[in-house]
Formats: structure tokens, sequence, C-alpha cells
């Protein structure tokens, strides 16, 4: 028997539904993986078109016309270590946050910890992700460049990278019940961030004396992270990174009271 109940204080979080719910936690990601590509003529296949002509596009632009350094690797391969982790985050962070409005006929009519759904939108872009990983390490072999063993850190690292797109679904999800402006804003917004992300450029090319401030954007230790364990040279800037990983830490945490505090409304509102 599940007894539904209220939140009991501003830190009774509930985590252990959400555990009770897996079976559908795990329906959910396969219905978003089977509607994702449901009467698309290249299927599967977009999760490898739209890494690679994003890279295409920032090497002719960024590494032909406008020189802009890789830190000693070819452009294609340094953008590529760049977008591999971008294009999860921003397709993760997009998905839960609107999620919740996506799925607003199942949230009025039966129960079911509402976490669930947020989830469900961070872990299926994780395929996509694995994919375009497959490929990526076929374009570091074209360029003769073997893998080393900090390829394994690429797991912890998609772990820090699917808890900021959490994070993100958790603050912005209830906003977007309330407020549908973040549906018009957040793909803006995205587009704003990963110019303010090392991306396209490396971190280096960042002023000394500004580095701390830009380090702020948590996608930027993230980013470098990725790049040192996928490419396996240079040294990555652990300042950064743990700057990244207790900023994410602290609106994960945050997002979780504020989510868990509004989804009462949810049904109500949405």
């Amino acid at each position: 028997m599940v007894t539904i109940r209220s939140s009991r204080g501003l830190l009774d979080i509930d985590l252990r539904s959400v555990w009770h719910g897996r079976e559908l936690l795990y329906f959910l990601v396969w219905r978003e993986l089977k509607v994702r590509y449901a009467q698309a003529a290249l299927g599967i296949g977009w999760a490898v078109i739209q890494p690679v002509f994003a890279v295409l596009i920032f090497t002719a632009v960024f590494g032909s016309f406008a020189r802009v350094p890789s830190d000693g690797y070819p452009y294609a391969l340094f953008a590529f270590a760049g977008v591999l982790p971008w294009t999860y985050f921003a397709e993760a962070a997009r998905r839960s946050a609107l999620g919740l409005v996506g799925d607003s006929e199942l949230i009025k009519k039966v129960y079911f910890p509402r976490l669930i759904i947020p989830l469900t939108n961070v872990l299926a872009p994780v395929v996509d992700f694995a994919i375009a990983f497959i490929v990526f390490l076929l374009v570091m072999l074209w360029y003769g460049v073997l893998p080393t063993w900090k390829l394994l850190l690429v797991i912890p690292l998609l772990a820090v990278t699917m808890a900021s797109c959490l994070a993100i679904g958790l603050w912005l999800g209830p906003i977007n019940v309330r407020f549908r402006d973040v549906g018009h804003t957040l793909p803006f917004l995205l587009q704003i961030w990963m110019y303010a992300s090392p991306i396209v450029y490396p971190l280096s090319l960042v002023p000394e004396k500004w580095r701390t401030l830009y380090s702020l954007n948590p996608m930027v230790g993230v980013v470098e992270g990725f790049r040192w364990a996928l490419l396996g040279k240079g040294d990555v800037d652990f300042f950064a990174l743990g700057l990244s990983v207790a900023i994410i830490a602290v609106a994960l945490a945050g997002g979780l009271v504020f989510f868990r505090h509004r989804e009462r409304f949810f049904a109500d509102v949405i």
C-alpha cells in the first residue's frame, strides 16, 4: 500500500519513493527514446549528425578562418571533445526543464513521484551521448591519437554533467509550470552559455585575472575535464573542475528542496 502525504519539512525530499518508482522511470526513459526517433527517416543517426555538423562548422569558422588556437590538437578533435559533453548538456537541460509541462496530462491523471520526470529527461539523452562518444573515438583514431587510461574518467565527468542538468530541471521545471516564458528563454540562454564556455576556444585564451570569475560557469570545469580525459594530454584545471563540482552540488541540493516544495501545486497549476 502506498501512502500519499505532503512534505513534513523543508528537507523532506523523500528519495525513497523515487527508488520505489524505478520501474516507471525505466519505462518513461524507454518511451522518450521511442518518441524521439519515431517516424524519423534517419532514426538514431541524428545522434551522430548533430555533433558532427557542429564540429564541421566550428572547424571551418574558428579553426580555419579565425585561427583559434587548439592547445596543440587538430582543431576538429579539440572542438569535438568540447561539443561532446555540451551537446548532451544542452539537450538534457532543455528536456529536464520543460518535461513537467510536456507530461502535464500524466501529472494530472495519476500520482507518482514527480522527480521521476526530470530524471527521465536527464537519463534518456545518455544514449545519444554514448553513440556520439563512439564516433569521437573513431575520429581520434583517424587523427592517430590513441586513448589513455584517463578515458575512464569520462564516467564520473558524465555523472557531474547529469547532476548539473538535473539541477537545472529541478529549478526551471517548477518555474516553467507557473511561467511558460522558460520555454522561450531557455534556448537563447543555452546558446549564450555555449559561447561562455570553452567549447570553440581553449581556457588558456581567458586572461588569468578573469579566470576565477570565468570558472564560476560550472561548464568550464566540466568541459575542460572532458577534454583532458578524452585527449589524454596536458593537465586538467583542478581549480575550475572543483569549483564546477561545488557549484553543481549546491544547485542540486537547493533544487531538490525547491522542487519538493513546489510539486504539491503541479497538478493544480499545470
